[in-house]
């Protein structure tokens, strides 16, 4: 089994402080593995709405959970939805002798429920499937290769591997989506999420999907939102300011995952990875949710101009402004646009991130960054303490 520390540590610190913790994300990604490793002694505390005996438990659920102590795990939330306002009242109780841990991946019902019924009660932990860190550097290429989703990523082999991603995609498609409540055509949905991954990395633009759909640019917009609220889908929004320049104000569109990128692209192997057109494309969105994963920080953005500037990723933490570009490259340089993004942005720190070993200053605003070494962000994106002045 491979751990998970980090993914781990956030939700035993988010289980200490708040009432309910939701551990939401795309199917098939661990979230039951992870809370059995979080909260190890589930015993009698322990939902899984997939299940006929514990939906049976739960046909009353006040007389089923108020007795509860500890931590009560309810795993596949989004089943029933109705529980919401029964762990409103639970979670209001003083002295609070149990908290609650839901997991489920995203529905209309899960979203609007957890908002309405346990709002400034409710602590979301978005995740998805193995981080790099889980897995090794020396698992790097395959990573990248086969993506995060446990079975994908420790298939036997990559054939076995893209035979798990072809299937999950039609399940997704032709299941998921009706069953957590989006009523949208399978087929359609097919043909709009191969069209993204052609677009990925690229600032969205309805156009050209709707009219190869023939659908409306509304129509295309739901299907877009629909997969980005499944968490296969990020739009990565624009940062704009006041800065006498004419500024991209669409959102910049990845598939989270690089597995099923690669099996929506026709892309096999490592060898056809490296070759292949969108090969800078993929690398990108790999290493921008990698960094998101491991920065966690209070706001991300993409920004770019129309006069040619443009900044990968523009990262807010601690009122802090930090600029990452990601480049698979054997030994990035700085470029104009990195000079005007530094200057533009008033950016703390830019920090660039590539596939080689060794980390070096470029000046001293900009650090080429290992992919290897991007937990040690955290440390440099820490603020420094200010040295009094003798005397």
């Amino acid at each position: 089994m491979i751990s998970r520390p980090r993914l781990l540590a956030r939700i035993k610190r988010a289980l200490s402080r708040s009432r309910v913790v939701a551990l939401v994300g795309p199917r098939q990604a661990g979230k039951t593995t992870l809370a059995r490793q979080a909260v190890p002694h589930l015993a009698g505390n322990y939902f899984d709405l997939e299940n006929s005996r514990s939906l049976a438990r739960l046909a009353q659920p006040m007389s089923a959970l108020e007795g509860l102590r500890g931590v009560v795990t309810i795993d596949e939330v989004q089943r029933q939805a109705e529980l919401f306002p029964t762990l409103r009242v639970l979670a209001d109780r003083r002295p609070l002798p149990a908290r609650f841990l839901v997991l489920g991946s995203a529905s209309p019902a899960l979203l609007r429920q957890s908002s309405e019924s346990l709002a400034g009660r409710i602590e979301m932990l978005a995740i998805g499937g193995f981080e790099l860190d889980d897995v090794g550097h020396k698992a790097l290429r395959r990573h990248w290769l086969r993506g995060g989703f446990p079975r994908a990523f420790l298939a036997r082999s990559d054939e076995e591997s893209r035979e798990w991603r072809r299937q999950f995609i039609q399940t997704f498609v032709e299941r998921d989506v009706t069953q957590y409540g989006f009523g949208v055509p399978a087929v359609a949905l097919l043909r709009f999420w191969t069209m993204l991954a052609h677009y990925h990395g690229q600032v969205w633009n309805a156009a050209d999907p709707a009219r190869s759909l023939d659908v409306s640019h509304t129509t295309v917009r739901r299907y877009l939102d629909v997969l980005t609220g499944m968490y296969m889908v990020r739009q990565l929004q624009p940062w704009y300011e006041n800065l006498g320049k004419r500024q991209v104000k669409a959102p910049k569109i990845y598939l989270r995952d690089s597995g099923l990128l690669h099996q929506l692209l026709g892309i096999a192997t490592d060898a056809e990875l490296l070759s292949h057109p969108k090969a800078g494309a993929s690398w990108e969105g790999y290493v921008l949710e990698q960094v998101i994963a491991i920065v966690d920080p209070d706001q991300s953005y993409f920004w770019a101009t129309y006069q040619g500037a443009e900044l990968d990723l523009l990262l807010i933490k601690r009122g802090r402004r930090y600029g990452v570009e990601m480049k698979y490259a054997d030994g990035p340089t700085m470029t104009r646009s990195m000079h005007t993004a530094l200057a533009d942005l008033k950016l703390e720190h830019l920090f660039i991130i590539y596939p080689g070993s060794q980390s070096y200053r470029l000046n001293d605003s900009t650090t080429v960054v290992p992919i290897s070494q991007l937990a040690s962000l955290n440390d440099l994106m820490r603020p420094k303490p200010v040295r009094k002045r003798r005397g």
